[in-house]
């Protein structure tokens, strides 16, 4: 091999593994546990990193303010509950009831810090009852909008 072609190969090796350092540092970072409240809550060892948590809004202590792009509420499981702190924007959908997806961390007193939220509407996704005027209308129609 000759000199120039020996300093290629080697910076072609440097290059392929910084690429791929890049690429796993990247996916790692991305990537972020979802589980529900009281799975959450049993695990002291999943409550130091970032996670996602899902559950459904509960009507007690519900503070919304779309001013501040803020909200604060507790974030009901089957068994328990869990404070949370948001800020961010506030999606439409969402309200006492409603079932959010928040992700963030616990924070220092006990309070879940949430930077992002999503609300999910399952109700767009569910088969509508037969008195439904949208049923009536796609058998009118031939199911057609």
């Amino acid at each position: 091999m000759t000199h120039t072609r020996i300093k290629l190969t080697v910076a072609g090796i440097l290059l392929l593994g910084a690429v791929g350092y890049l690429t796993f540092a990247g996916v790692q970072r991305g990537w972020v546990y979802t589980m529900g409240v009281d799975q959450f809550l049993a695990s002291a060892k999943q409550q130091a990193g970032r996670v996602r948590l899902c559950g459904t809004v509960s009507e007690d202590r519900l503070d919304v303010s779309k001013a501040q792009l803020a909200a604060h509420f507790l974030l009901k499981g089957d068994k328990n509950v869990i404070p949370v702190a948001y800020k961010g924007v506030i999606p439409d959908m969402f309200k006492a009831g409603s079932e959010v997806v928040v992700e963030g961390q616990m924070g220092g007193a006990g309070e879940f810090q949430a930077d992002l939220m999503m609300t999910k509407c399952a109700s767009k996704y569910e088969e509508k009852p037969a008195g439904h005027p949208a049923v009536a209308e796609a058998q009118t129609t031939g199911g057609r909008p």
